[in-house]
């Protein structure tokens, strides 16, 4: 599928998702399933990734996975004997939900022999991208940002002020430890876009002190990029465990007087990527969800009483 980038709505033609890691933190679930597969309710969080690159207009999914990671792009598979078993049977319903991840955007695989950092898994992604690509989003699966369409943001704001636009979220500013902090200061003067929700970046800090920190606006897993950062990707020294890290190829882009801004997301985030921050997004997904909504809440309810009854019985015979 050949399209140029400028015939996409936001002139984003190829989304890039790191999806190689081993999922530790949710083992043993991830000894046979991929992380990214877990589903939120019933959508694996990596198809909530597709829909939302699917609705800022990309046309493909380059997804650097694990060697031992081919389920990924199954997933995005036309499984016909299943549509043709659903249908004989009338689920409809179900024939559309098998068929969705497929019919979304297309997926193409590109693997990370090693776990070598972000940067060096957004750096694979060249090989994938058009000649007439000048730029290119990346989500991080981990992070599920709310409601979707801050990407569509990002891209006014690089048509308007060029350079690499991020996203971030606002903080309260004892929280800033758990994060990658931008160290931002106003837009110029004259750019028809809102001061308020977007900024110039001039630095990053990556968990700061909240004392030290430079703002209370972090990085979340949204990035639009212009190509130029592979050429500062491969002038960067790798850090820790041979790792290159893209924050150290943005703040070389920005030394060397690349534009970067960020905009300012009013929503929410989930992070997917940990049993705590997962657990908390299926159960605000389950909430919103037509069909298991009310019977979650009223299950949820009385769950919460029987924990706050239990509570209140162990705090009175502790006395």
């Amino acid at each position: 599928m050949n399209m140029s980038s400028d015939e996409t709505p936001s002139g984003v033609k190829t989304v890039v998702v790191p999806a190689a890691g081993m999922g530790t933190r949710f083992l043993p679930a991830t000894k046979t399933v991929p992380k990214e597969l877990l589903p939120v309710v019933d959508t694996p969080g990596i198809e909530l990734i597709a829909e939302e690159a699917s609705v800022l207009g990309a046309s493909r999914l380059a997804i650097i996975t694990a060697p031992n990671k081919p389920e990924l792009l199954r997933h995005f598979g036309q499984f016909p004997n299943l549509v043709d078993t659903l249908a004989e049977r009338g689920k409809d319903e179900q024939v559309a939900k098998v068929r969705r991840a497929g019919d979304l955007i297309e997926p193409v695989a590109v693997e990370q022999a090693e776990p070598l950092g972000l940067g060096h898994a957004v750096g694979l992604a060249e090989s994938v991208l058009d000649a007439d690509e000048d730029a290119f989003a990346v989500m991080l699966p981990d992070d599920l940002v709310l409601p979707m369409g801050v990407m569509e943001k990002m891209a006014k704001v690089r048509a308007e002020l060029g350079g690499s636009v991020l996203c971030a979220f606002e903080v309260a500013p004892e929280e800033v430890y758990n994060y990658g902090v931008f160290d931002v200061e106003e837009i110029a003067e004259g750019a028809d876009l809102p001061a308020d929700q977007v900024k110039r970046v001039v630095g990053m800090v990556e968990k700061p002190d909240p004392a030290d920190a430079p703002s209370n606006f972090v990085a979340a897993g949204r990035y639009l990029l212009d190509r130029a950062v592979f050429d500062a990707l491969g002038r960067i020294e790798p850090g820790k465990g041979g790792e290159l890290q893209l924050t150290d190829a943005i703040e070389l882009m920005i030394k060397e007087g690349h534009p970067v801004h960020v905009v300012v997301h009013d929503g929410k985030r989930h992070d997917l990527g940990n049993p705590a921050g997962y657990i908390p997004a299926c159960v605000d997904f389950g909430l919103s969800h037509p069909k298991y909504g009310p019977g979650l809440k009223k299950a949820i309810t009385a769950i919460l009483a029987e924990h706050e009854a239990a509570e209140a019985e162990s705090e009175a015979g502790g006395n």
